[in-house]
């Protein structure tokens, strides 16, 4: 695991990280973890449809990858209001506007893949 800063935050947020690639997971996950979030995953759009859907307590905010197989990501965001989404993807941000991925009122950010770790956990601690 990287070690920064550790910039902590409440122990009750809960994070979800919505991406097919489990490499991307574990490292959204730890530096989560470093945070003192909370955390739950999902592997495609429709899987994490079904995971909110069966939550008591729904996430504070979905981290959510843009190119998944399943139900395309453009049907999904809908469904999952209000609960704020950040994508989490390496689509340009202008072509994710240009498709209308951003036309959504509980899209709150995009981050871009690569990330840097440090930047990411600064990010995050603004959306939380």
């Amino acid at each position: 695991m990287i070690c920064y800063p550790n910039l902590q935050m409440d122990s009750q947020k809960l994070v979800m990280v919505v991406d097919d690639a489990q490499d991307n997971i574990d490292t959204v996950i730890a530096i989560l973890s470093n945070m003192g979030v909370k955390t739950i995953s999902a592997t495609s759009g429709d899987d994490c449809l079904a995971k909110v859907k069966a939550m008591d307590k729904k996430p504070d905010l979905i981290l959510l990858d843009i190119m998944m197989p399943g139900t395309p990501v453009k049907k999904i965001v809908p469904k999952l209001r209000p609960i704020k989404i950040a994508y989490l993807s390496v689509v340009n941000p202008f072509e994710a506007r240009r498709e209308g991925l951003m036309d959504f009122d509980n899209i709150v950010a995009f981050i871009r893949k690569p990330f840097d770790a440090f930047d990411l956990e600064k990010k995050l601690k603004v959306l939380l």
